[in-house]
């Protein structure tokens, strides 16, 4: 049986002049079938979603769709120990 490498957080900066805002991670929302309906962003990194790099990736598309400010924000993806 293979190993799942779910290491990954979705972290995002917002992008302001000069002011530095703490970052924001990602909760990914899922039915009860695990099947994944969304993103919300919260401040508490131990709350936030682990995930695999394709997760991950699926977050950030959906949030760049979705979130009408998505462009007034940096969105990685970074290891669980940064």
């Amino acid at each position: 049986m293979q190993e799942i490498d779910q290491r990954y957080l979705v972290q995002q900066n917002r992008i302001v002049d000069g002011a530095a805002k703490p970052p924001v991670f990602a909760k990914v929302m899922r039915s009860k079938e695990g099947v994944f309906e969304g993103v919300s962003f919260i401040k508490s990194k131990d709350k936030a979603s682990v995930l695999t790099i394709e997760q991950a990736q699926q977050a950030i598309d959906w949030a760049n769709r979705k979130k009408p400010n998505a462009s007034e924000y940096q969105t990685k993806i970074i290891c669980l120990g940064q």
